[in-house]
C-alpha cells in the first residue's frame, strides 16, 4: 500500500519514511508543497500525511487544491496547537489532525483507521482486543484488565502496554520504544523509558503471581508468558 509524506523537515520526513516502511507501506516523500501537490494529483496513494507549514504551497492550500479532484484520505501534521488551526484543516478537507510532537504508534493507529474507513471495512470486535495469558487490552474502550481486574494506566502507560502487547515475544530496545511511544524529538539521554516501564510493571505484574513484563539485560524489554 502506497503512502505520500509531504514534510519539509528532513529529520521528521526520514523518521516517518523509515517507520512506515517498517510497517509494510511503500513510501514517497515530497519536501515542498508544489512537489507534494503534483505527486498527490498524478500518482495513486492510499493516504497522504501532510504537514501544514511547507515552502511553495502550505498544507492548507495543497489540501484545498487536492480536494477539487481527489478524496484521498489526509492526515495533517502541525506544530500549531490552536483550535482554530485544527478547525481550518478539517474544514479544508483533512480526515484527521495530529499535533507535533506525536507518538509514532498513534500515527500508525490513525492511518490504519482511515484506511479501513476508506475501504469500507469495520474492524471485527476481536481485532480491538489484545490478549496475553490473563491480560486483556480493549483498544476501543482504552481499558486494560488482568484476571478480570481493572488496571488504571496513564495515556503513555497504555500506549507502552499496547506496543509491547502488539509485539509480544519480541525484545524491544529502549530506542525503539522511545520512537514508537514518544516522538522523533525524544531525548535518549533521559531515563524516562525505564521509569515508565517500572511504573507499568508495578501495575501489571506486582499484584499478580506470574510476571509478564521482563527485562532482557543490555537489550530492552519483552512482554511474554514464560
Amino acid at each position: 500500500m502506497k503512502l505520500l509524506i509531504v514534510e519539509d523537515e528532513a529529520k521528521i520526513a526520514g523518521y516517518l519514511r523509515k517507520g512506515l516502511a517498517e510497517e509494510g507501506y511503500v513510501i514517497d516523500v515530497a519536501t515542498n508543497g508544489i512537489d507534494g501537490l503534483h505527486m498527490a494529483l498524478h500518482e495513486s496513494y492510499a493516504l497522504i500525511v501532510l504537514d501544514t507549514m511547507l515552502p511553495g504551497i502550505d498544507g492548507f492550500g495543497l489540501l484545498a487544491a487536492l480536494r477539487q479532484s481527489k478524496q484521498t484520505p489526509v492526515i495533517m501534521l502541525t506544530a500549531r496547537h490552536r483550535i482554530e488551526d485544527r478547525v481550518r484543516g478539517l474544514k479544508a478537507g483533512a480526515d484527521d489532525y495530529l499535533v507535533k510532537p506525536f507518538a509514532f504508534s498513534e500515527l500508525v493507529a490513525r492511518i490504519e483507521v482511515l484506511l479501513r474507513r476508506a475501504a469500507g471495512i469495520a474492524p471485527a470486535p476481536d481485532a480491538l482486543v489484545l490478549a496475553l495469558a490473563d491480560l486483556q487490552v480493549d483498544l476501543g474502550r482504552r481499558r486494560a484488565t488482568r484476571a478480570g481486574q481493572r488496571i488504571d494506566l496513564s495515556a503513555k502507560e497504555f500506549q507502552l502496554l499496547t506496543l509491547l502487547l502488539r509485539r509480544k515475544g519480541e525484545v524491544l530496545s529502549r530506542t525503539e520504544i522511545a520512537e514508537q511511544v514518544w516522538d522523533v524529538n525524544f531525548d535518549h539521554g533521559t531515563n524516562v523509558i525505564d521509569v515508565a516501564v517500572r511504573r507499568l510493571r508495578s501495575k501489571l505484574d506486582q499484584p499478580f503471581e506470574r510476571p509478564l513484563l521482563h527485562t532482557v539485560r543490555g537489550m530492552g524489554y519483552v512482554l511474554e508468558d514464560r
